[in-house]
């Protein structure tokens, strides 16, 4: 099983750089990216900018300001000169275990 799907609403021809530099992003508490723990609900890219809307595996995240920041750097990395880039923590829907890939299932298991 895939992680969960991220809703992409933008140009098709960044999907999948824009989805790999997300992927380039790892939970340091977990050493997982953030797409196989399956954190990453939305990415909106319009000529404003970038949005993405995500979570963390609890609010007590101790790395939640580390984790935008990485997001930040990635995007910044792959979208054209003076894109915009907004990050939204959000809590709802709170992020359950099945939203994780296969990968990160296994490495997780005790």
């Amino acid at each position: 099983m895939n992680a969960a799907p991220i809703d992409f609403d933008g140009p098709e021809a960044l999907r999948e750089p824009l989805q790999a530099a997300l992927a380039r992003v790892v939970d340091p508490e977990l050493a997982l990216s953030i797409t196989d723990l399956g954190l990453v609900y939305r990415l909106q890219v319009d000529d404003a900018g970038a949005r993405v809307r995500m979570t963390m595996t609890s609010p007590a995240c101790p790395v939640i300001d580390l984790i935008v920041e990485d997001v930040e750097n990635e995007l910044d990395r792959v979208l054209p000169p003076g894109y915009a880039i907004a990050v939204e923590v959000c809590w709802e829907p709170a992020w359950t275990p099945d939203r994780m890939s296969e990968r990160a299932r296994r490495f997780l298991q005790p």
